[in-house]
């Protein structure tokens, strides 16, 4: 059997406030309720103090209407004076009924009872004048009509008289109602401020062992925003969202130790051979060419060749230390795409040197694109593997086109070669990078095509595409670059 606490604690977040809120405001309302009650109460009270006099008033005015009527008959003897006469007679009579007449010791009820015998008194004498004057007996109604007035005057007089006592009792009993009435107020104002302050009580008790928990997962999640996993777990009872919520925080956490505690173990591994896999790169290092060096001893045989006289060897030197420049200046930078295309222009030249001018190059440059930025060594690592993979060893002419134009808001380079082509699985193998170790992806100077594509994602996001477009064996392969003319992104 669950008690009210469990039972609670299993409610959600929504459901815990939605109970308080709709707690608080059924109190709140009930309360309203009550004090509503009680006041119109005390207000009809006060209502009916002077509804007497309003009856002692009505029951003058209706005698007045009695003895109008009467008189009016008697000066006109109009048939509408005499229904006149009748329905005030009735009326009057109504309201004489309702007088008392039972036997007290109470002035005011007994004078009520003496008017209601003098009004039935004046009502006989009134209708005994009236029947005089329709039997035309002059001096019989002009003598009742004389013990009528004398009969009005009274009444009149009695009803004046208890007026004045019911209002002073009225008066009396008007002060009583309106002190209490407002004592009333006073009460249902203090049960009102009573019952808010304990609905916030009870609210701000709610809520802050709703927050208690968020407060303390939010420490520990600092702490752990620091770096710090050594902390405690967030302690909490209930079942609802905030629960749910620290349960994943301490698992997280936990898996988060774990992984870190697994991650230096790999860590330590992965130092241990890196530290021999240093001292083999450091012997291999130590056999390689300083880049600079090469730069430097291929200007100093330029400027031999000069002063030799060797021209060929002089432009075939120069086209040589600018390749290496341009490798040792552009690393890791991006350049003008003018640069880019002198760089492949240099390198034909120089394998046309080696080859004997086995390479047939031709350009079609649009010359509004040569101030294009684009990352360094994109063109000519595409055109090696050209030249390395596709017409060397051709028992024809090899021919090597290179294109840059626009279309739309894009720029195009096409790299295009009439050697040895690609199967379309071969393709999709290299675009998708699932050959590790493959001619294509890699070139001599160790910047291969692979290499190019990531760069040019880095360089342009999601704006540029590079695609590898064959018919087949022996069919030629084209590379087409694609990059945005504008708004590219660059993060180099």
């Amino acid at each position: 059997m669950k008690t009210v606490s469990q039972k609670l604690n299993n409610l959600t977040l929504q459901q815990k406030l939605t109970l308080l809120f709709a707690l608080t405001t059924a109190v709140v309302l009930l309360v309203n309720l009550c004090i509503y009650t009680m006041i119109n109460y005390m207000t009809g009270r006060v209502e009916q103090v002077y509804v007497s006099n309003v009856s002692l008033n009505d029951l003058g005015d209706a005698l007045d209407d009695v003895q109008e009527s009467m008189e009016d008959y008697l000066n006109t003897k109009s048939t509408e004076a005499l229904e006149a006469y009748y329905r005030n007679d009735q009326a009057y009579r109504e309201l004489v009924g309702e007088l008392n007449t039972q036997a007290t010791d109470n002035p005011i009820l007994l004078a009520q009872k003496n008017i209601r015998n003098l009004s039935l008194s004046y009502l006989d004498t009134a209708a005994e004048v009236i029947q005089a004057k329709r039997n035309r007996n002059v001096e019989l109604y002009g003598s009742l009509y004389e013990d009528a007035v004398v009969l009005c005057d009274e009444i009149h007089t009695y009803v004046y008289s208890l007026n004045n006592e019911q209002f002073k009792a009225n008066a009396d009993t008007y002060q009583a109602l309106r002190r209490s009435l407002q004592g009333m107020e006073l009460f249902s104002l203090a049960v009102l401020l009573t019952v808010i302050l304990g609905s916030t009580v009870v609210i701000l008790f709610t809520t802050r062992s709703a927050i208690a928990p968020l407060h303390q997962l939010a420490q520990s999640a600092n702490e752990v925003a620091k770096g710090n996993f050594d902390i405690q777990k967030v302690e909490v009872q209930s079942t609802d969202e905030v629960g749910i919520v620290a349960g994943a925080f301490n698992q997280m956490v936990v898996s988060i130790r774990d992984y870190i505690e697994q991650l230096r173990e790999t860590m330590e591994r992965e130092l241990m051979m890196q530290s021999h896999l240093k001292d083999a790169q450091l012997k291999y290092f130590q056999a390689q060419i300083n880049p600079h060096f090469l730069f430097n001893t291929l200007n100093a045989g330029v400027q031999l060749a000069m002063m030799e006289g060797a021209e060929r060897t002089e432009c075939f030197l120069e086209n040589t230390a600018e390749f290496f420049r341009y490798n040792v200046r552009m690393n890791g930078k991006d350049a003008a795409l003018a640069d880019e295309i002198r760089l492949v222009d240099n390198y034909v030249y120089i394998l046309n040197v080696r080859f004997s001018g086995e390479i047939l190059f031709q350009k079609e440059i649009d010359e509004s694109l040569l101030d294009v930025r684009v990352p360094s060594m994109i063109l000519q690592p595409i055109v090696e593997n050209s030249v390395n993979y596709g017409i060397r060893g051709l028992d024809r002419e090899g021919r090597i086109e290179l294109d840059v134009y626009q279309e739309e808001n894009s720029i195009c380079i096409s790299i295009w070669d009439n050697g040895n082509g690609m199967e379309e699985s071969r393709i999709r193998e290299v675009l998708e990078g699932t050959i590790q170790s493959d001619p294509v992806t890699s070139g001599s100077n160790g910047v291969g095509l692979r290499n190019v594509m990531e760069r040019l994602q880095l360089y342009y996001k999601e704006g540029a595409k590079l695609e590898i477009l064959s018919e087949g064996k022996d069919k030629g392969t084209e590379i087409l670059i694609t990059i945005p003319k504008e708004g590219s992104t660059c993060t180099v």
